[in-house]
């Protein structure tokens, strides 16, 4: 499925990788999501450019970061919403 909104947050995340600010990202589940405050986006930011990473990102209505502790889902560093309720935890 292709949802213009997380469709979005994927380039703005290549555009930050291809200038040297994330190492990798993931998405999983893609072609299940419907709307990006299901989305649960997961990145590695490189070191020492994580603020830089943040900033970008936080430009997207009710982005939140947390370090992915649980890795179920992925095994990369951070896990990223943009949902209000994720946002409260966060």
């Amino acid at each position: 499925m292709h949802v213009a909104d997380i469709i979005e947050v994927k380039e703005h995340l290549d555009t930050l990788k291809n200038q040297g600010l994330v190492n990798e990202w993931e998405l999983p589940y893609e072609n299940l999501l419907t709307r990006r405050s299901a989305a649960i986006f997961f990145v590695t930011p490189v070191v020492g450019k994580e603020s830089a990473v943040w900033s970008e990102i936080g430009r997207y209505n009710d982005f939140s970061f947390r370090l992915n502790e649980e890795r179920k889902l992925s095994n990369l560093q951070y896990r990223i919403t943009f949902s209000s309720e994720e946002k409260g935890k966060n």
